[in-house]
């Protein structure tokens, strides 16, 4: 066979990207028995996703560890007494302890997380939003009900199975004295791979669980802003049949822009957060069909559990999404009405304007044809006394020519001619200005 030889075409810029994101987060095998913290904090500003890394960096320069490139969104490191897997997502940063050692006490007496330093923890950027612990058992725990009760504090606990009953989960959705949520996977008989998959998955499924939950109280806050709202719409509808004015037409559509604004404000401070719920509310789905749980008889499973209160707070989200586009859509309409109507009585008081301009026009008009009768008139009189002066200077007499029959015959000679200069006068004005307003045009 001949030597392969390197690809020298044009390549895209993102290939190589493109090829490694599905290595990105991948699965670690998880040796049993294991402790095991996660830590997920909500970054409102980008600048907090870098603190995180370069306090990651900080740590590893603690111990003497090589830290993470500037651009990773993954990191999984032993630190020697434990492992690290940090992780960087577009809102928030995740934080993984591992313990590989058996428990020495009762459970959750000691956890992964007090290994790290506590200075260094309290210097964590962001919100916590998800912070559990989570235990890896290989049936060295007694899991009678005294023992699980005490392990989570009194709570009713959820119990599923998983593997085919190789392994058994335990649980509580709650939080407990320190602050933590709890996990207990006893391993009856899977592999470390099947260990590592199993744990991955649960650490998704309640981080993204509690991230698909963030909108739940934004949309509870705004329904009765949104009742509201609708209440007003309908009364605003109410009334605009019978409107008879145009100021009471103009102050209904200060009130439909008012809330039309209000609107959009919840929209614009709504719309990332409830699709960012969908996407979180499908990687939940996803990880409980992954998980393959199996019902126990008399217990409910991690999937009823989820399910009963994360699918409702998902459709609330989405009624009120589609609450919000409803309204957007009903004011924009009312508000065309409005503007309709406003529009109308505006051409109905330009029409009656528009009378009223053209019967004034036409009285100017007719007043400045008397105005230029009465002009040629005056005109004329002043052209005919100017004729009696120079008729009285010339010799008429010895001309054979009467003085008065000169005059009476010019007045209608002057007459004519006053009147045509003075029509031509106004036909060059009007030619003039239609020119310049077609220039202007």
């Amino acid at each position: 066979m001949g030597k392969c030889s390197r690809i020298e075409y044009n390549l895209h810029p993102q290939r190589d990207a493109l090829y490694n994101e599905l290595h990105l987060r991948p699965f670690y095998e998880l040796e049993s028995p294991q402790q095991i913290t996660h830590i997920a904090a909500c970054c409102s500003d980008p600048t907090e996703l870098e603190q995180a890394h370069q306090l990651l960096c900080d740590l590893c320069n603690r111990y003497d560890i090589s830290p993470p490139q500037a651009k990773s969104v993954t990191f999984h490191q032993d630190f020697g007494d434990f492992v690290i897997n940090w992780e960087r997502h577009i809102e928030f940063y995740a934080i993984t302890i591992m313990v590989p050692a058996p428990m020495s006490g009762k459970p959750f007496e000691q956890t992964a997380i007090d290994m790290l330093p506590a200075d260094w923890m309290r210097q964590l950027p962001g919100e916590i939003i998800a912070a559990f612990h989570l235990i890896i058992d290989n049936q060295q725990l007694n899991y009678d009900t005294n023992t699980l009760s005490h392990a989570f504090e009194g709570h009713s606990t959820i119990h599923s199975s998983a593997y085919c009953g190789k392994a058994q989960i335990y649980t509580a959705f709650k939080l407990h004295g320190d602050g933590y949520g709890r996990f207990i996977i006893n391993n009856i008989g899977i592999s470390s791979a099947q260990t590592g998959r199993l744990t991955r998955r649960l650490l998704d499924l309640e981080t993204y669980r509690l991230l698909s939950l963030l909108s739940l109280p934004i949309a509870k806050r705004i329904a009765p802003q949104l009742l509201d709202m609708d209440k007003q719409l309908a009364e605003i509808l109410t009334v605009v049949a019978a409107l008879d004015k145009t100021d009471s037409e103009r102050q209904l559509l200060e009130k439909l822009t008012t809330i039309e604004a209000q609107l959009e404000t919840y929209r614009a401070e709504t719309t990332h957060r409830f699709s960012a719920t969908r996407a979180y509310h499908q990687l939940v789905k996803d990880r409980l069909d992954r998980i393959n749980e199996e019902k126990i008889d008399e217990h409910i499973s991690i999937g009823e559990f989820v399910n009963r209160r994360l699918n409702p707070a998902l459709r609330t989200c989405e009624s009120i999404q589609k609450w919000m586009e409803d309204l957007s859509k009903r004011i924009e309409r009312a508000s065309d009405l409005m503007r309709t109507r406003v529009n109308l009585n505006l051409q109905e008081q330009n029409r009656s304007q528009l009378i009223a301009i053209n019967r004034r026009s036409r009285l100017q008009f007719r007043l400045q044809e008397t105005v230029e009768g009465l002009s040629i008139a005056a005109i004329s009189y002043y052209a005919i006394g100017l004729l009696a002066y120079l008729f009285k200077g010339l010799p008429l007499e010895q001309w054979g020519l009467d003085k008065n029959v000169l005059l009476a015959g010019s007045i209608p000679v002057v007459l004519i001619s006053i009147w045509g200069i003075t029509r031509r006068i106004k036909h060059r004005l009007i030619h003039d200005q239609d020119s310049c307003d077609t220039a202007e045009d």
